[in-house]
């Protein structure tokens, strides 16, 4: 299960430092709920793809999720994790971010994870 997280959160980090929303996107379920720090209530692929589309044009690179902790019943897992990423201030000068995020996903038919409800400080 940890592993599984694990292995979700690496993948996850690689399409980011691609720099691809659309790969990102493919990581949550058709109903989706991603909370961003904005207070926004973004729903499934699209307005996850669309989110993080803005973040590449903002210039921010190196996201890294760091697993805290997971547990789960093999069907539902959840996970929580330190992020971090090279954003930028409101003049566009290099700083760096950081907090926590929650995952909950759920397994799918051939066995890989798929993001339920993702949210992060």
């Amino acid at each position: 299960m940890i592993n599984d997280v694990s292995s979700a959160y690496a993948a996850w980090d690689a399409a980011f430092s691609k720099g691809d929303a659309k790969a990102i996107s493919a990581f949550y379920a058709d109903d989706a709920i991603f909370l961003p720090t904005t207070h926004d209530v973004i729903k499934g692929p699209a307005g996850v793809e669309k989110f993080f589309s803005g973040l590449f044009a903002m210039g921010v690179t190196g996201h890294e999720l760091t697993l805290i902790e997971a547990h789960g019943d093999g069907n539902i897992l959840f996970g929580a994790a330190k992020w971090s990423a090279n954003g930028k201030d409101a003049n566009g000068k290099d700083q760096p971010w950081g907090g926590v995020a929650t995952h909950i996903f759920e397994r799918q038919g051939d066995g890989s994870l798929r993001i339920k409800l993702h949210t992060f400080n």
